[in-house]
């Protein structure tokens, strides 16, 4: 599935849940059918910028990781020591 597909699924998907079908109390403001983002992002246990870019059909990858090189010299500072002064 593509990204405009699954956008288009979870969009659908969401309109057509009521807030009763999953447990919330509809409230008096409702200004779009069906459930919040923010209310499905709770119920699936991701966050809401994940779920609104997922919705959006933004790019999905992951934070890249830090380097070692930063990794290794963050560490050290962390612990007081510079880079010369690990040998």
């Amino acid at each position: 599935m593509d990204r405009a597909e699954l956008s288009g699924f979870l969009r659908s998907r969401r309109a057509r849940l009521q807030p009763a079908d999953v447990g919330l109390e509809p409230g008096p403001r409702r200004q779009a059918p069906g459930v919040r983002r923010t209310e499905v992002a709770l119920l699936a246990g991701i966050s809401i910028d994940y779920y609104v870019r997922l919705e959006q059909g933004a790019p999905r990858s992951p934070c890249s990781p830090a380097s070692p090189s930063t990794t290794t010299s963050g560490s050290s500072r962390a612990a007081g020591r510079t880079p010369r002064s690990r040998s």
